[in-house]
Parts: structure tokens; C-alpha cells; sequence
């Protein structure tokens, strides 16, 4: 299935790329500190937010720098010809994400540039969907349908993981645990370029994750950078583990029948709640657009006051997702499909629940007291 590489020890270069990757990050992360500090570029309160004070949100540069310096470094251009788009790509993203974080973006202009990125990726790098794997009767798609479809998967992808970067390590924690499960997977299917490609995001983002998750005086967000780029490289990811898997047909021991099910299930957490906060804004009359509360992580965060425990619970149910995902990993795909979505939607339900239900004792509380 991948091209065959004698030219170095494949599993040094895993190491080394996840290395230099950790260490830039890491080392790129105090100066970003002062940066932000010296020019006042602040997250602050604004009653929408979780956190409760200004804290630094240049993160994503010290991300962009670890994944962009290290690829090149590592990456074999000869054999993953598409690393240049990835890069092109990358860099209109990280504009992007900085323009917003410094001074503010409107939507539509961010949108026209995730489209952007994404169609270089798309149609120079061919990094596309070709295929819905017999997922509703479809198989094999036309050109522009492959395009229209991989241009939503990119920009949905893309804005998923910056809707649900709202408490400490959620983005980075959910990257984390996704790109070590495509990257295993490449690594044993034989696409090794992809699995340093994914080795080099796993420490760019756990470089991060001790800073934005463990400390307190300097604690720093990924911002717009960080949460667009993780949510391209992730959907880089999800649509080359769908067809690699059909190219396969069931070629190899890893050959995965359910493949774009099972990636969904890697990405349950943003894939998931942002659909679910969607149709529940249109449900209310409200644009399925419009910041609010209502995602999982505000619910977690409400019921245990704490941002550690919400992300860790988060994190928690990510893994089971992704085990069960590969354990049925066999099974139709439309039957996985129902069996995630019932999953997702049981266990989302549960806090929800209970935080109806504290909410409701709480105005009965204060009722009483007021009578009494």
C-alpha cells in the first residue's frame, strides 16, 4: 500500500520529527508570552467565554512552527508530492487565524479563506473524496461532486475544531488523541510520510497542551491560528485514511470496511457537537451560527467547575469513541453510522440533563428561600 523507504530509519525519523516538533513549540512559547503581554493581545472575559481571566492567545504561531519547520525538515517531498499544497495551505490558514486573533476577521472573509486553503489542497494537492464506500448506495463520486463534498468536509472540519476550542486542552487534547489514531494507523498500512506528518502534529500539540493546560502563570490559547490549523491538518488526515481504505479493498490486514464512519468517530467531539449545537439554535429560531453556551464543554464545565475535569471527561469519551470505532470497524458502514450517532447522542444527553436538572433545584432553592 505505501511506497516502500530505504532511505532512512523510519522509526528514528517518527522520533526526531515528533522531537523537533515538541522542542520549537516549546522553546517558541515564552517569547510568544512576553509578545503578548508587551502589546496587550489578550483573550479577555466577555460573559461568552469559559474562562474567567485575559490570558495570551498566540499559541497557534508556536503550533504553526513546530508543524511547518519540522515537516520540512522531515518529510520526503518525492514521496508525499503533496506536502507543498499542504504547506500553501497552511500558511493562508495561519493569516488567517492571526488577522483574527490581533484584530478581528469577519466571518465571511475567514470563510473565503479556509475556502481558499482548502481548494489548493483539493484540487493542486488531490487530496480528495473520491468515494462515499457504498455509504447510502453511493460508491465512486463525479468530479465536481468530489469537489463541493471535499470542500465541506476541509471548511466543516476546519470550523468544528474552532467552535469547540472553548476550555483548557480540549482543541489540543482531541488532536492529540486523533493524530496518534490515523497516524498508528498509517504507520501500519505503510504510509509512514503520513505517519511522521502526524508524529510532527502530536508534538506540536502536546508542547501546547503543558502550557495552556498545566500552567497557571503562563498559560496561553491557541486562538484562531491554532484551532483553524488543527482542524486542517485533521481533515487532511480523515481524507486520506478514507481512501487509502479504498484503494485497498480489502488488500491489507488494517483494511478498514467503515472507513469514513470510523473517522467520524475519531472526530466525534467536533464533529458531533457542532452539529448538535446547530440544530438545536435552528430548533429555537436562532442562527445555528451565533455563539452561545449550549456546547457539551459549557455543560461539563458547569456541572464540575472545573476546566481540568470537563476536558479530561471530554478526552475520556473521545477514547471510548475511537476504540469502539475500530473495534466494529467492520460492520456497514450505515450500521456503524447509527450505531455512533445513538452512542454520541445517548452520553450527550446525560449533562445536559444534568444541568437542566441542577438549574431547575436551584430557582426551587432560591424560591423557597425568598418565601421563607
Amino acid at each position: 500500500m505505501g511506497l516502500p523507504e530505504v532511505y532512512y530509519n523510519t522509526n528514528m525519523v517518527l522520533v526526531e520529527g515528533f522531537v523537533l516538533s515538541f522542542i520549537i513549540t516549546y522553546i517558541s512559547i515564552p517569547p510568544l508570552l512576553d509578545v503578548a503581554r508587551e502589546k496587550k493581545l489578550y483573550d479577555v472575559p466577555n460573559g461568552r467565554t469559559s474562562h474567567e481571566i485575559t490570558t495570551p492567545t498566540l499559541g497557534g504561531i508556536a503550533i504553526f512552527a513546530g508543524f511547518v519547520i519540522s515537516s520540512m525538515v522531515f518529510l520526503n517531498i518525492v514521496l508525499i508530492p503533496f506536502i507543498q499544497y499542504v504547506m500553501a495551505g497552511a500558511i493562508i490558514i495561519f493569516f488567517i487565524g492571526l488577522k483574527d486573533d490581533v484584530s478581528g476577521l469577519s466571518p465571511l472573509k475567514k470563510f473565503i479563506g479556509e475556502i481558499i486553503a482548502a481548494g489548493i489542497i483539493i484540487d493542486l494537492g488531490n487530496i480528495r473524496i473520491d468515494s462515499l464506500h457504498g455509504f447510502i448506495g453511493i460508491g465512486a463520486l463525479s468530479t465536481v461532486s468530489s469537489d463541493f463534498l471535499s470542500l465541506f468536509v476541509v471548511v466543516a472540519i476546519i470550523n468544528a475544531f474552532n467552535l469547540i476550542d472553548g476550555i483548557d486542552g480540549l482543541s489540543s487534547g482531541v488532536g492529540i488523541l486523533a493524530s496518534l489514531a490515523f497516524g498508528i494507523w498509517f504507520y501500519l498500512v505503510g504510509q509512514i510520510q503520513l505517519a511522521i506528518m502526524a508524529a510532527i502534529t502530536v508534538g506540536a500539540l502536546l508542547a501546547f497542551f503543558r502550557f495552556n493546560f498545566f500552567s497557571k502563570d503562563n498559560k496561553i490559547f491557541m486562538g484562531d491560528i491554532g484551532s483553524l490549523l488543527l482542524g486542517f491538518i485533521l481533515a487532511i488526515f480523515a481524507i486520506k485514511f478514507n481512501e487509502i481504505n479504498g484503494l485497498a479493498n480489502g488488500s491489507s490486514q488494517y483494511f478498514i470496511k467503515a472507513a469514513p464512519s470510523v473517522s467520524i468517530g475519531i472526530l466525534i467531539i467536533p464533529i458531533f457537537d457542532t452539529v448538535r449545537v446547530m440544530v438545536v439554535r435552528m430548533m429555537k429560531g436562532i442562527s445555528p451560527f451565533k455563539a452561545d453556551k449550549r456546547h457539551l464543554h459549557h455543560y461539563l464545565l458547569e456541572l464540575t467547575g472545573n476546566h481540568k475535569k470537563a476536558t479530561l471527561i471530554m478526552l475520556g469519551f473521545n477514547v471510548v469513541f475511537i476504540v469502539i470505532s475500530f473495534l466494529f470497524r467492520n460492520l456497514r458502514i450505515s450500521y456503524h453510522a447509527l450505531m455512533l450517532t445513538l452512542l454520541a447522542a445517548t452520553l450527550s444527553f446525560i449533562p445536559y440533563y444534568m444541568v437542566r436538572k441542577r438549574r431547575k433545584n436551584n430557582v426551587v432553592g432560591r424560591y423557597k428561600s425568598h418565601i421563607e
